[in-house]
């Protein structure tokens, strides 16, 4: 086989790789905050109410310390910290009312579509949270943007 040949094969092989992959969820794209100073993280792993109460004590606190317009918060929920994100969770109207001061809540797809796995129903989640594919990656893109990762 010659060269432009092979070169010819890859090419085409390549193609049909990527022809073939399975379509992969974006994660959610960094906040449109120009003017945020700060910009932090903060990754909620436990369905503890006493961290998932911290972590939205620790977002409301920074929200009042700078404004709002000059810090960038993203709460990032997986595994068991997704049932901060439920519709019947006691702090969804805390949830509701970081999103309404400029704070972004991300829950995990992954999560999401686990739990459906394992019971045979999708778990519901409030209308503010921001779904992304994997919460994890969404952490370390945030993480190579400039964002300090906090785990209360």
């Amino acid at each position: 086989m010659t060269r432009c040949a092979s070169i010819h094969v890859v090419i085409a092989a390549l193609l049909i790789a990527t022809a073939t992959a399975p379509a992969r969820a974006q994660q959610a794209p960094l906040q449109d905050k120009p003017f945020a100073e700060h910009r932090i993280v903060l990754q909620l792993s436990d369905n503890d109410p006493r961290k998932q109460g911290m972590v939205i004590s620790v977002a409301n606190n920074l929200m009042k310390f700078y404004d709002p317009d000059k810090v960038a918060v993203e709460i990032v929920a997986f595994g068991p910290g997704i049932d901060l994100l439920k519709p019947d969770n006691p702090n969804r109207k805390l949830v509701e009312s970081l999103v309404a001061q400029g704070a972004r809540v991300d829950i995990c797809l992954n999560t999401v579509d686990t739990l459906e796995r394992e019971t045979g129903k999708r778990p519901e989640f409030i209308q503010a949270a921001t779904p992304v594919q994997v919460g994890v990656a969404q952490i370390l893109l945030l993480t190579e943007n400039g964002y300090t990762l906090v785990r209360p």
